[in-house]
């Protein structure tokens, strides 16, 4: 007799492969021990690479772009067709749109990739923020397990959203090269990062310019894309940097970390950031803002207060020319690890297994 196991249907509401979709796709090559996993989520590059590793997708209108009305009727056709064990949703809108839509049909499970003590980090005023933490609390009372990337992010879900139930910390899972290239000292800076205003990237550039003055042969990367790409082009001109910094544009993060030595993440604010992990599973050095889940991934050394160019000049010359200062993930859990541990979570609200 062949035993089938229980379905857990993730719900994630984008389709890009930026931020959750790393998670999602790490847990979909490793599997969920004793589940069988399916993902819904909007048509986009996140389904199709899915199906590049042979995971189960329903790609069904879902997400902001597509609206409520569809995103409720989206998931609860899945529900009604797949008859998962547990809905586990990823991001605020799929946590509000499975609290309406799921009923009691199945145990609903949230994992909280992100959310900041500074509520203008992810909302545009003060009252929007309070509506949203307000609806939070109320759809927090509708789940089954609460799974936080942090204990900072444990935290605050528990200071703005009132979590009264127990918020599991599972921390992003990462696998350590078995080889890792040795690295050469060197000052080539990296920065993997929205060009937004929360990333804190004119707090880069101000540190970038004292480290060029004490190591003139200095280089600075700003990759990615966003909304602040003309005003830091304008900053790169007054510092007098053009010569030592570019803005590429997008990159692909382990072709980009392979060519660098120092990965800088200056942020308000961050929880269990990918990109920190990989760099430090690489061992480049690191330098990073003292907020949010980092100090749970990088040790003193590679944290620093973003506005304290002098501060951050000297963590970068550190980083980039002591490599023993760089920091390691000695004892961080793996990918099998955090699948377990999602796993255990699910197998002790009392569904089949």
């Amino acid at each position: 007799m062949v035993l089938i196991p229980p379905t857990a249907l993730w719900v994630v509401p984008v389709s890009d492969l930026a931020g959750v979709a790393r998670h999602v796709l790490d847990v979909a090559r490793h599997g969920i021990p004793g589940w069988r996993l399916v993902v819904l989520t909007p048509p986009g590059a996140l389904p199709a690479r899915l199906r590049e590793l042979g995971a189960a997708v329903v790609e069904a209108p879902f997400g902001p772009d597509h609206g409520t009305r569809p995103s409720v009727s989206s998931l609860h056709h899945a529900v009604r067709t797949l008859r998962p064990a547990v809905v586990h949703s990823h991001l605020s809108y799929a946590d509000v749109v499975a609290a309406l839509a799921v009923g009691g049909a199945a145990r609903l499970v949230t994992t909280e990739h992100g959310i900041a003590r500074d509520d203008v980090v992810y909302h545009r005023s003060a009252a929007k923020a309070r509506v949203m933490g307000a609806v939070h609390t109320a759809r927090l009372r509708r789940f089954d397990a609460v799974i936080a990337v942090s204990q900072a992010t444990a935290g605050v879900m528990r200071e703005k959203w009132h979590a009264g139930r127990a918020v599991e910390v599972i921390p992003n899972g990462v696998d350590v090269p078995a080889r890792v290239p040795r690295r050469e000292p060197g000052l080539r800076v990296l920065s993997l990062a929205r060009l937004a205003p929360e990333k804190r990237l004119p707090a880069l550039l101000d540190g970038f310019a004292e480290l060029r003055r004490r190591h003139p042969d200095a280089r600075l990367t700003l990759a990615g894309t966003g909304p602040e790409e003309a005003a830091l082009r304008a900053r790169v001109e007054r510092l007098d940097l053009v010569d030592a910094v570019s803005l590429p544009g997008f990159l692909d993060p382990e072709d980009a970390m392979a060519e660098h030595d120092v990965l800088a993440m200056l942020s308000v604010w961050e929880n269990c950031s990918y990109a920190l992990l990989d760099a430090a599973a690489r061992r480049l050095g690191v330098v990073a803002s003292d907020v949010g889940g980092n100090p749970e991934i990088l040790p003193p050394a590679s944290l620093v207060d973003a506005a304290d160019a002098s501060a951050v000049a000297t963590a970068l010359a550190t980083q980039g020319l002591d490599p023993a200062a760089r920091p390691t993930l000695r004892d961080w859990p793996t990918v099998d690890d955090m699948c377990q541990r999602v796993a255990a979570t699910y197998d002790a609200l009392g569904v089949p297994a």
